[in-house]
């Protein structure tokens, strides 16, 4: 049907042989094997119907190899703050039902985590620089390999986006220069929101402190059963404060040109190296997004620089969020995907903003290898078997349920986290 009313080329023909005949015949032996049908011609007839949704996202919904992970899907679950975690901070209960609850995704990332008591900046979010945080997540990551997925921990320091209310002894907040985040303001330990805070910057020897707490946390990860980690240097973070000219205007070995801003991103990541294998390691940038006050004018060139940098380390992916819809600088041109691939030679995940529609192109137009959705994945757990089968998304989930923000919440975990259902199929 397929070659009469598409006129299809050669090219069409040998994509279907390589890859989309594979897919569904793998998928078909999957589903049997799951299911352990009495009768199998029933079963397969009414399997074979519901593929039809499926072919629509042949590329998104099809196995890949990140390095030393093999994923069997290319959707990833993007890493979402939502600070369940409570005032210890330990992984709980409402914790290892909402990432099983996801375990569809190819890749379960953790929300971002915070390597120390001084990385922390957000009520409720979760750490891994303690024996007891890595309990905690071992039971989650559990959970999640015995639903059948990956996953990942994303290591986390927040610097100047941070509040003293949250260091220890209400210390100052750090950053790589005195330079405060802009913004209208920030939430502190008890839940007001106030102006931003000026930052110290780190002195040398405390870089150094702070690259062993990311080994440290690093091998915590290790100990709580993930399969790999990610170097969090987005989204106006302290690596990404490091790295970006309009906040750090240091005149020491940490500052100045590229070179110098580069610097803590490539120590801390030969730190984690030496716990995890370069396939097990990740990476996530933002080039272009303007949250926590950043953008500079001279991004091209440092992104470039630093995917440069990173190619020969063949990390398991490179995430960038390359999608606008979390705000863009407009300091200089967007980085897309394509000059990505441009320097970068290993697997790139795409972020931000993306439809299953979407990620479906930009990975068929070999412009990404995987994509991480954060939004839709609140309302919808079963995110990706609705892909699959052509269901129709839930209606986003309202933003007083993205973050513990009232006493309804606090009291109650789950609430707004695990109370979305799965598609009534």
């Amino acid at each position: 049907i397929f070659f009469r009313t598409m006129a299809a080329t050669d090219a069409d023909v040998r994509y279907l042989v390589d890859h989309s005949i594979p897919v569904l015949i793998n998928s078909m032996v999957e589903a049997l094997v799951k299911s352990k049908p009495k009768d199998v011609l029933p079963f397969l007839a009414r399997w074979c119907a519901q593929q039809g949704s499926a072919t629509q996202y042949p590329s998104l919904l099809a196995p890949v190899q990140l390095g030393d992970l093999k994923l069997k899907n290319r959707c990833v679950l993007a890493a979402l703050t939502r600070g369940r975690s409570g005032p210890t901070r330990v992984p709980n209960e409402a914790n290892q039902l909402y990432y099983e609850q996801r375990a569809g995704f190819g890749l379960v990332m953790s929300e971002a985590t915070a390597v120390s008591h001084r990385a922390n900046g957000w009520g409720g979010a979760p750490g891994i620089y303690t024996a007891e945080m890595a309990a905690g997540w071992k039971a989650v990551t559990d959970r999640v390999h015995a639903a059948g997925s990956l996953m990942v921990c994303q290591l986390w320091y927040v610097g100047r986006q941070s509040h003293s209310s949250f260091m220890p002894n209400g210390e100052q907040i750090v950053s790589a220069s005195d330079i405060p985040c802009a913004g209208d303001g920030v939430y502190t330990a008890t839940g007001e929101k106030v102006p931003y805070e000026v930052p110290r910057p780190l002195t040398v020897q405390e870089i150094a402190d702070t690259v062993e707490e990311y080994g440290v946390a690093a091998q915590f990860a290790k100990d709580a059963g993930f399969d790999g980690v990610e170097v969090h240097s987005a989204n106006g973070y302290l690596m990404d404060q490091f790295l970006q000219s309009c906040s750090n205007n240091r005149t020491d070995e940490y500052g100045g040109g590229v070179e110098g801003r580069a610097r803590f991103l490539r120590e801390v990541l030969e730190r984690v190296l030496k716990v995890w294998p370069a396939g097990r390691v990740g990476i996530k940038l933002s080039p272009n997004g303007a949250y926590g006050g950043m953008g500079s004018a001279d991004n091209t060139e440092t992104f470039t620089y630093v995917l440069k940098m990173l190619d020969p380390y063949r990390l398991a992916y490179a995430q960038v969020v390359d999608g606008l819809s979390f705000g863009f600088h407009e300091k200089c041109p967007q980085m897309t995907l394509e000059d990505v691939r441009k320097v970068y030679s290993g697997p790139v995940m795409g972020n931000c903003g993306y439809t299953a529609d979407s990620a479906e192109a930009a990975i068929a137009a070999n412009h990404a290898d995987c994509v991480s959705f954060g939004r839709p994945s609140l309302s919808n757990p079963d995110f990706v078997e609705r892909v699959h089968n052509g269901w129709a998304l839930a209606p986003d989930a309202p933003l007083s349920d993205w973050f513990v923000m009232d006493e309804a919440h606090a009291t109650d975990p789950h609430l707004g986290y695990t109370t979305y259902p799965a598609h009534a199929s």
